[in-house]
């Protein structure tokens, strides 16, 4: 068998040097990185890697890197056997239904989200008989039983083109509550909304903020789209992970207070060396259910694989790629 080449320790520590100290880093990461490069190799598989991952795995094992919608659109055009979804549940479901002859992975089936557990089918069916001919966007956060009863999908980074496509003057926006209500105030269009709620986000509030900005004068605060309205309006800005990368990339602020799950900050300290992020921890603990030890056991077993019911697949595929067309 031919010797599956792997970069040097040098080149494989550099993405992380400036956040990360050598010695730490050889001694909790390095075996587990190179393992796992191998085993990429030898499978011919890929690791997505959602931008709340930590810098060990989004940086040193990850090959492609964004938000939902930007993992969504590259799970369509993926040239390899296997995919490993260095993310939440959701996310793997997402790019199952996306590439149904393909082996999706996920490192560790308890890695949930809140939404995604915080609505069911049967509430969709519910809602579509008390609202009858409303539309009902869902939130790419859910699972693939609910997006089967859904008209489109969309993500926090397109949920107002999705709302504005469907030209019509109010929707049902499901699971996120906060999300749906800040997607109104943007469009002036009602929503008929659900009582779910981040975890991570929902915890933020308008005096957190205040408090940050007179410890830290000048700073810029960006919050999701998940954190409750008033949290949204304390803001500079708000948008997905890819907006707030590029409202950073594009403003290039001294110091920014990400209001979201915190190894976001980690990942963009060490690309933005001349930004100061402000960092107020709130981690998920879906996310960080994914470790390195858990994605080399995962390629070397194959396991856990992705399985949704040809009952539901195509229907909860249209909803993904109505998304995807917009």
């Amino acid at each position: 068998m031919l010797a599956l080449n792997i970069p040097d320790r040098d080149t494989l520590y550099q993405p992380v040097a400036s956040i990360m100290a050598r010695d730490f880093w050889e001694e909790r990461y390095a075996a587990d990185i190179e393992a796992i490069i191998r085993l990429k190799k030898q499978h011919n598989a890929v690791i997505l890697a959602h931008n709340y991952q930590t810098p060990e795995i989004f940086h040193c094992v990850s090959d492609i890197r964004g938000d939902s919608l930007a993992l969504a659109r590259a799970a369509q055009n993926i040239d390899a056997d296997i995919i490993l979804m260095a993310g939440v549940h959701f996310m793997a479901e997402t790019a199952k239904l996306l590439n149904t002859e393909k082996k999706i992975l996920i490192p560790d089936v308890a890695a949930g989200c809140s939404l995604a557990e915080g609505i069911t089918a049967e509430n969709v069916r519910s809602l579509k008989q008390a609202y009858p001919g409303v539309p009902v966007v869902t939130y790419v956060n859910s699972t693939a039983a609910v997006k089967a009863e859904s008209d489109i999908c969309c993500t926090s980074g397109n949920a107002r083109k999705v709302v504005e496509s469907l030209n019509v003057p109010r929707v049902i926006m499901i699971p996120d509550e906060f999300l749906a209500r800040n997607i109104q105030a943007e469009t002036g269009i009602e929503m008929i909304t659900w009582p779910a709620h981040c975890e991570v986000h929902e915890r933020f509030t308008p005096q957190e903020i205040r408090q940050y900005r007179r410890m830290h004068p000048g700073v810029k605060v960006v919050a999701h789209p998940e954190c409750p309205p008033e949290v949204v309006e304390a803001a500079d800005y708000s948008g997905s992970t890819a907006q707030m990368i590029a409202y950073i990339a594009e403003e290039k602020p001294e110091k920014v207070l990400l209001v979201t799950e915190c190894s976001m900050s980690d990942n963009l300290a060490a690309e933005y060396p001349n930004t100061t992020f402000v960092r107020p921890c709130n981690l998920c603990p879906h996310m960080k259910c994914i470790t390195l030890p858990a994605i080399r056991k995962s390629l070397e077993n194959l396991e856990a694989e992705i399985v949704i019911p040809e009952s539901l697949q195509e229907r909860a595929r249209l909803a993904v790629e109505r998304m995807l067309l917009i």
